[in-house]
């Protein structure tokens, strides 16, 4: 099977710009599949688009998404370099589920909140209604993409794994904080 040219052309133009701008490439990468994650999201719920969580999403991706995880799967090889520590992969797994995981989760939540123009007060409330499932949900369904992407992925194709996976993973934390903020409504008009 062999791949269309202007698929190909698009393929070596993106390695291109990878190889000469990887932190730009990688967060405008971040920004097309948030803010696109984030219509699906809205298309597959029913609803009419909405601007904020879409422009929140992209926002998220240009600025956070891609030069947040350059620099971490940096530092994973850094720290954990394969050949010269014993268990690098289970190092790596370890310091990425249970450290930068969790802390990215928050700041994500929070942030995306922010960006949707909601005040601090409000992003706060969301942030702790919020963190707890989708950190478990993100144990539990992303811990088998990290592993294939320490394991096989090259260093600098990462994040673009993790975007190709984070469509889906957009979607489903859009559906959360909706879920979240109709229920918060919904509380708010029964006092």
């Amino acid at each position: 099977m062999s791949l269309s040219k202007p698929v190909m052309n698009l393929l070596v133009s993106y390695l291109q710009n990878l190889y000469l701008h990887p932190i730009k490439t990688k967060s405008i990468t971040s920004c097309v599949v948030g803010t696109a994650g984030s219509i699906a999201s809205q298309l597959v719920a029913g609803q009419s688009l909405k601007l904020d969580p879409i422009v929140a999403f992209g926002l998220y991706g240009l600025l956070f998404g891609g030069t947040v995880p350059h620099y971490f799967y940096q530092l994973v090889e850094y720290l954990f370099p394969h050949g010269e520590v014993a268990f690098p992969l289970a190092k790596k797994m370890i310091f990425e589920r249970l450290i930068f995981s969790p802390i990215m989760q928050a700041f994500s939540l929070y942030t995306l909140a922010r960006f949707e123009g909601k005040p601090h007060v409000i992003a706060v409330k969301q942030l702790f209604a919020l963190y707890w499932p989708i950190l478990q949900a993100n144990w539990k369904w992303l811990t088998i993409f990290q592993v294939i992407n320490m394991a096989v992925i090259p260093p600098e194709l990462r994040v673009l794994f993790m975007n190709l996976v984070g469509f889906g993973w957009v979607i489903f934390v859009a559906s959360m904080k909706r879920k979240s903020a109709a229920s918060q409504k919904k509380r708010s008009e029964q006092e």
